[in-house]
C-alpha cells in the first residue's frame, strides 16, 4: 500500500478495527480498479507532500544522515533495519518512508527526476519521475526492507543516478 493510500485508510479507520496485516492485491484506496490508469498519471506534490518531505529530511539530518551520499543513506538505513530488528520497537513503516524520502531526495538532487505524486494501478504514492520513466523510492525500500536486505543503496541509487544524469 502508497504512503498516500497508508494517509486515507489512517484517517478513515475507526478505532478497535485491526487493520489486516497482508492482502493479495494492491490496495487502490477509494477509487474502483477500473478508473486506475494502467499508466502512471503524475501531478506535481502539493503543501502536504512537500510538508511530509521536509520533516523526513529533518529526522534524517537528526540521524546524521546526508542525502547527498549514498554510504550516508545506506549507513543510516542499515542502523535502522538492525536496531529495528533487534528490538521491534519503532513504526517500521515510518523507518521505510523515512529512508524513501532520503533516497527520492537524492535522485531529484542528481539526476533530472522530480518530485511527483504517481497514481497507476497499484495506488498512488511519492514518487521522482521525468516523462513516463518512474521511479517509486517507497517500493525501492520497502521490498528490501521486508527481505532485510543490507548495503544495497549505493549499487540500485548509484545506477540510477548513472542512467538518469543529466
Amino acid at each position: 500500500m502508497s504512503f498516500l493510500d497508508r494517509l486515507k485508510r489512517v484517517a478513515s479507520t475507526r478505532e478497535g478495527e485491526p487493520e489486516p496485516r497482508v492482502s493479495t492485491l494492491p490496495d487502490p484506496g477509494d477509487e474502483p480498479l477500473a478508473d486506475l490508469p494502467l499508466t502512471p498519471e503524475t501531478r506535481r506534490i502539493g503543501e502536504e507532500e512537500k510538508a511530509h518531505i521536509a520533516q523526513a529530511l529533518e529526522a534524517l539530518a537528526t540521524e546524521g544522515v546526508d542525502v547527498d551520499d549514498l554510504a550516508s543513506i545506506s549507513a543510516g538505513l542499515d542502523r535502522a533495519l538492525a536496531s529495528w530488528l533487534t528490538d521491534r520497537s519503532g513504526d517500521h513503516d515510518a523507518i521505510v518512508q523515512r529512508y524513501a524520502v532520503a533516497i527520492g531526495e537524492h535522485l531529484h538532487r542528481h539526476t533530472d527526476l522530480a518530485w511527483e505524486v504517481v497514481t497507476d494501478a497499484f495506488g498512488t504514492d511519492l514518487a521522482v519521475a521525468a516523462g513516463d520513466f518512474v521511479v517509486v523510492p517507497a517500493n525501492l525500500v520497502a521490498v528490501r526492507w521486508m527481505r532485510r536486505e543490507q548495503g544495497w543503496v549505493p549499487s540500485v541509487v548509484g545506477h540510477l543516478v548513472t542512467v538518469r544524469s543529466w
